[in-house]
């Protein structure tokens, strides 16, 4: 088949389009010309009738209220050893004229469909990657180093420019403001997009982001070795009695006394106070898991280059597991010290040395995964706002993370109040990893991101709810850090109107 051109497609379809606003054919961008790529499908998809590939019959269609879009789905390959599968979404009708890219998850290859749905839903053009590979483990980085940087940072970028093409060709336009929505690893894709692509995005999200990645992936393992012993795990009793314990010690230091924790930085606990006088019971721990508790709050330091990776913050015991922190966390870590460290298959978490090995996680290639620069400044000087948020009570990437980081930007920078104006950070209190726990997790991030980049109005709060069975019971401002949501002294401690950002 001739291939064309993205202009010569542009100036021969603008004419024949059937549809009003639309410079192509949906079928025609399969001629579409892509340096380092190939489209390989181009297909009309009508309202209602898509259904993401892998769905469970019998489930329901999640997707029946989809608008009637274009599905191009393409193939990259920016080095000799990539295979990058992007989807890029077009609405048929009612385009906001914006374009947004949805980020991944953990290790995994795959398009993130729910995403692209509820990107689709909002009138974006939209986009997904599939970061160079199949599956959900790092695998696929043994012996191909080429594929670790796609996962890492490129195919992020190259789905940018070659979706961003793409909306050109079919609409006759470039996109008016691009932005990237992700959460866990796409938080980490989201920050080093804004590290090393400063011009990819006018606005980017970044939930949870597993910015230390392979820090985490020490903590978890070093974690996990200690708790083979399974006389130092906490039962699940006992990590509610822990969680309890935590509560009735610094739940109130935000002045209301709600069952969440607003700022864990303040809290000072140690473990030793549940530690059983006599016979163990579900209510007090074991000196073994007093060390576990003490094991999972604390910092491990990597001794060559003095830097911390952060451990869990308080307020976090309720979502640990038998294994210490989340399961994907341990597996993520195990992975990456199998595929990417050791560069052995066979490699176990009984082989961990921290001395060693949380100074080996920081060298060779594995570093590239990391999205830990300081220096955002040229994102920001050409007007890019970054909205970061994170969960207090995340027992997979440890929000200190996030604040760390915010600290770190704000130094390189000049200080707080110098990147205030392009960069916020919204901790949630009892909020797990990118939703759900304790505390208000449900809000709508998108909003706040476009009045920012497009009408100049910061967001000084974000409003989050909480629900049980559907119906909200609880809403509470998130607010910039480091300021915290205090109580004002009356109304109900359920309703957002009672607090205010301090």
């Amino acid at each position: 088949m001739k291939r064309i051109s993205v202009v010569t497609l542009v100036l021969a379809a603008a004419v024949a389009s059937p549809v009003r606003g639309i410079a192509a054919t949906c079928e025609s961008l399969a001629s579409l010309t892509l340096p380092m790529g190939r489209i390989t499908n181009a297909q009309p998809v009508a309202a209602g009738a898509f259904s993401a590939p892998g769905a469970r019959a019998g489930r329901g269609n999640a997707m029946a209220d989809l608008p009637a879009f274009c599905r191009v789905e393409a193939t990259l390959t920016p080095s000799s050893d990539s295979d990058i599968k992007i989807e890029v979404w077009l609405p048929v009708t009612n385009w906001n004229g914006k374009f947004q890219a949805v980020g991944n998850g953990a290790w995994n290859g795959a398009i993130g469909y729910a995403a692209l749905a509820e990107a689709l839903r909002r009138g974006y053009a939209a986009s997904s990657t599939d970061t160079g590979h199949a599956g959900g483990s790092a695998s696929f980085a043994l012996g191909h180093p080429e594929k670790l940087i796609d996962f890492a940072y490129r195919s992020e970028h190259e789905m940018t420019v070659k979706a961003k093409a793409i909306v050109n060709a079919f609409y006759g336009s470039a996109p008016k403001y691009s932005y990237w929505n992700g959460c866990s690893a796409g938080g980490r894709q989201a920050l080093k997009e804004a590290q090393m692509f400063p011009e990819d995005f006018d606005g980017i999200i970044a939930g949870a982001p597993g910015l230390d990645w392979s820090g985490r992936s020490a903590q978890a393992v070093k974690v996990a070795q200690a708790l083979q012993k399974e006389e130092a795990r906490l039962t699940p009793a006992k990590q509610q009695a822990l969680h309890a314990a935590v509560l009735q010690a610094c739940d109130a230091l935000d002045g209301v006394k709600d069952g969440l924790i607003e700022n864990p930085l303040a809290c000072k606990f140690d473990p030793k106070v549940l530690e059983c006088t006599s016979a163990d019971g579900p209510a007090c721990l074991t000196p073994a898991q007093v060390a576990t508790a003490r094991l999972m709050y604390a910092p491990t330091v990597n001794t060559k280059t003095r830097r911390e990776v952060a451990g869990l913050p308080y307020g976090t015991e309720a979502n640990w597991t038998d294994q210490g922190w989340s399961v994907s966390a341990r597996a993520t870590g195990l992975d990456h010290y199998r595929f990417i460290v050791a560069k052995d298959p066979a490699w176990e978490v009984d082989r961990f040395n921290v001395e060693s090995d949380i100074t080996r996680i920081d060298e060779g290639e594995g570093a590239a995964v990391n999205a830990a620069d300081p220096n955002l400044k040229p994102f920001f000087e050409r007007g890019g706002k970054l909205l970061q948020y994170h969960g207090w009570s995340d027992p997979q990437i440890s929000a200190l993370n996030s604040v760390n980081y915010f600290k770190r930007v704000a130094a390189a920078l000049g200080g707080e109040s110098k990147v205030h104006a392009s960069y916020r950070l919204f901790m949630a209190p009892g909020m797990a990893h990118c939703g759900g726990g304790e505390g208000p997790n449900d809000f709508d991030k998108v909003t706040p991101l476009e009045l920012w980049v497009e009408k100049g109005k910061a967001p000084d709060s974000i409003i989050a709810s909480h629900s049980v069975e559907g119906r909200v019971d609880r809403t509470r401002p998130l607010c910039p850090y480091p300021q915290v949501a205090q109580y004002k002294g009356s109304g109900s401690v359920d309703e957002a109107a009672s607090f205010v950002c301090r």
